[in-house]
């Protein structure tokens, strides 16, 4: 089996979480009557998909991104992922709607993905550990983005969505793999900037999410998912 073909073979694995996580919840919200418990599932799911994303920015992103930029275009490329989502979010409120979980999950998809083709040039294994770390984190994200995305579309609609999406780890690690394999400083750009727009959208939309009133489950939930991401960066070495 070629590089290529490993590549497209993981990125498929880790993109297909996606989908799975969108079906999921689709059944969840179908056969899980509504009371205590199911709001306290999703609110915890929430808190735990958020420190998920909080673990991406501080143990993977941020380092890898500070590492391959020097500090003024660093300052300026998170500073423009803050100032990028400060203004779509802005704009979606104004429209009725939010789709924080969404874009929280592909800021994070995309910038690991396009890493994920970008090492598999040098590094086999390191690409198929970061393959399955990214499958891992997408699955809960998947879920509480799906649980967002229901406000706005038909279920039909919001599965779809997450099946097209699915493939973009695909593209995105295709392009890391051809284009940007011997560009380490693009690829830490990226990153800086996903980071800004991932710390803008947990502090400002998915961690109030999380809180549920006389219940300490959600902030347990946060705390698990920062493991997860702890764990996921102990095994990358």
């Amino acid at each position: 089996m070629t590089d290529l073909h490993r590549i497209i073979l993981y990125s498929f694995f880790s993109g297909s979480t996606v989908f799975l996580g969108g079906v999921l919840a689709y059944y969840f919200g179908r056969h899980v009557k509504s009371g205590l418990i199911k709001t306290e599932i999703i609110h915890s799911s929430i808190a735990f998909g958020g420190g998920i994303l909080f673990a991406a920015v501080g143990l993977v992103l941020i380092p890898e991104g500070i590492s391959a930029v020097p500090l003024t275009p660093m300052i300026l490329f998170f500073s423009a992922g803050v100032v990028l989502f400060f203004f779509i979010d802005r704009y979606l409120e104004r429209r009725g709607g939010t789709l924080a979980q969404l874009l929280g999950m592909m800021l994070d998809f995309v910038p690991e993905s396009i890493a994920l083709g970008a090492v598999f040039a040098s590094n086999t294994k390191l690409g198929v550990l970061l393959a399955i770390i990214i499958g891992i984190q997408n699955f809960p994200e998947a879920f509480n983005a799906y649980l967002d995305l229901k406000v706005t579309f038909t279920a039909s609609k919001c599965l779809l969505i997450f099946f097209l999406l699915s493939f973009s780890g695909v593209i995105s690690a295709l392009t890391g793999y051809y284009f940007l394999s011997g560009m380490p400083m693009t690829i830490g750009a990226l990153m800086l900037l996903s980071s800004g727009g991932l710390i803008y959208l947990i502090f400002q939309d998915i961690a109030p999410m999380s809180q549920l009133k006389k219940s300490r489950v959600p902030a347990l939930g946060a705390s698990l998912g920062f493991l997860v991401g702890m764990i996921g960066l102990k095994m990358l070495g």
